[in-house]
């Protein structure tokens, strides 16, 4: 395919938040309604704050489809904004601790926080989200499969089933909190009202896997080409995201390299495997066929109804960070983000690996290039060039 990029642009206040897509095939089939499903994950889970019932997410298609099949130009989404009022919006001298605000008002040289809050806000996310839903569907197509889970919030770990990416997604989408422990569910609910009725927040950490990867996205050439750094920043620049781990994360840095890295065996059909996935899928910056696995640390919400200690822009007096709106715990909403942004990645190095115009052609090379890694795994063909 040609190479894929993306962007979003819009504000929180303003008509609405958008994406612009380029490189998405020629003759996807694009289902419209996965993008508004997966804006209504967003905005589900349980702690979600009001601006929740206010808005009512859907996504319009501005260009780039036809007859519901894309056309190889760029594809523009647009998800209005139901609380529109960036030109009525009360300046904000009091900076939020936690919050872009501070940081940008220096940035720009301004004393009102709102023009920085507009863009940096969360809100932008759901852009994104409706720019992975396209880049699931492409991803879709030719065998990879992206899911989200929560695995924790606050102070109660949450178990991740080992079961097919189906039966998982099945489980999230079921949940109240977008995980697949329904045993420890309540416990979360507790854990939530409880932050709630002492006007606090609660952060927590979520999973992203991917299976059907095939090997070799991504490159040991350059720096900003390793794929497990893309991923890293993918997931990093979600708001309110603190840390990341790939496959066995921090833990691997308590471990013997004899315990920590992947055995590779052959099975009983005389292909090449693994008896571990310790690095996440990622080996030399690249994909090596297994699954990848990521785990993004979300911080607690730092919009608290009782405020923080800050200072007014407008006259340098301490005072309280004002207070905005918010959630108690977004966890369950970030995972969704971290799922769409994972999606995204993998299709702009998927794009990079594979050269073509239509989706009928993206499906035939990709097939070719698993088979000729199935014919070299298998060891019929030790010795072959792309």
């Amino acid at each position: 395919m040609a190479t894929f990029s993306w962007i979003t642009a819009g504000e929180s206040h303003g008509p609405g938040v958008l994406a612009v897509l380029e490189g998405v095939p020629k003759g996807l089939a694009l289902n419209v309604q996965d993008i508004d499903a997966a804006l209504a994950r967003r905005q589900r889970g349980y702690g979600r704050g009001k601006r929740m019932q206010i808005e009512s997410d859907r996504v319009s298609i501005l260009s780039g489809l036809k007859q519901g099949q894309t056309l190889g130009s760029p594809l523009t989404l647009l998800v209005k904004n139901n609380d529109e009022r960036i030109d009525q919006y009360r300046t904000l001298t009091r900076p939020r601790p936690g919050h872009a605000d501070f940081a940008g008002a220096l940035k720009y040289g301004t004393r009102d926080c709102a023009d920085v809050m507009e863009r940096a806000s969360a809100r932008e996310t759901a852009a994104r989200v409706a720019a992975g839903a396209v880049a699931a569907q492409v991803l879709r197509a030719v065998g990879i499969e992206v899911l989200a889970l929560v695995d924790s919030i606050g102070p109660v770990a949450l178990d991740v089933p080992r079961l097919p990416l189906s039966a998982l997604r099945a489980l999230v989408l079921a949940s109240e909190i977008g995980a697949g422990d329904a045993a420890r569910e309540a416990e979360v609910v507790r854990a939530i009202d409880a932050a709630r009725n002492a006007h606090d927040t609660l952060g927590g950490t979520f999973v992203v896997r991917a299976t059907g990867c095939m090997a070799g996205l991504g490159s040991p050439m350059q720096w900003r080409e390793r794929l497990d750094g893309r991923l890293a920043q993918a997931l990093l620049c979600i708001q309110g995201i603190k840390a990341v781990e790939i496959g066995a994360g921090f833990a691997a840095a308590t471990l013997r390299g004899s315990q920590c890295h992947d055995p590779i065996v052959r099975d009983e059909s005389g292909a090449l495997s693994r008896t571990s996935n310790n690095a996440g899928g990622i080996e030399g910056g690249m994909s090596n066929g297994m699954d990848l696995v990521l785990r993004a640390a979300m911080k607690p919400i730092p919009s608290l109804p009782s405020g923080l200690p800050s200072v007014d822009l407008l006259t340098g007096a301490p005072a309280i960070g004002v207070y905005e709106r918010s959630d108690v715990c977004s966890v369950p909403a970030a995972s969704v983000v971290g799922e769409a942004m994972v999606a995204l990645t993998l299709l702009e190095a998927l794009a990079e690996r594979v050269t073509c115009a239509t989706m009928a052609e993206l499906i035939f090379e990709v097939n070719s290039m698993r088979s000729k890694h199935l014919g070299f795994l298998a060891l019929q063909n030790p010795v072959f060039g792309d």
